[in-house]
This record gives structure tokens, sequence and C-alpha cells, in this order.
């Protein structure tokens, strides 16, 4: 299992959710953490990153041989976390 590792805009998110939109974006991080390839990923372009959309949610994600970099967590329905991803 890979070790978590959220930046500081992706924890923030996260902390704004309510209870059950919390429970579901961490319940798919720590999935990511046993499979960081799941089938429905998609490669970001780069071979580096990695999306996953959970729920009304996408995840922006990276990992090594031993952490999962959590990069960004925002809304699936609109371009937010892909600016934000373009700041990173």
């Amino acid at each position: 299992m890979l070790k978590p590792d959220l930046t500081n805009d992706a924890m923030r998110f996260l902390k704004k959710r309510d209870s059950k939109q919390f429970l579901q974006i961490f319940q798919a991080i720590t999935n990511l953490c046993d499979d960081p390839r799941p089938h429905d990923s998609i490669s970001m372009g780069n071979v580096t990153h990695f999306r996953k959309d959970v729920g009304e949610f996408r995840v922006i994600y990276r990992f090594d041989k031993t952490t999962m970099y959590i990069t960004v967590v925002g809304n699936r329905n609109d371009s937010a976390a892909y600016q934000e991803f373009d700041r990173k």
C-alpha cells in the first residue's frame, strides 16, 4: 500500500466538504493507494499524472514506489481542477 501525500490545496478542498463527500473522496484515495492504476483512471497526457473521477469530484495524482501524491482534488463539472493542476 502506498502512503498518501496530499498538497495543502487538496487538504483545504477536502476540509470544506460535508461528511458524505469527504468520506467518498477519502475512500477513493485509499483505494488508489492500494491500486494506483484502476481501470477507470486516465493518463493526463504526460506519463506521470493520472486522473480519477469520484462522483462529482476529480482527483489528479501521481505515484512512485512508496508514495501516492495527490496533486489536486476539485469539482468535476468545471475546468477549475485542470487550471489548478496547470499552475502547479
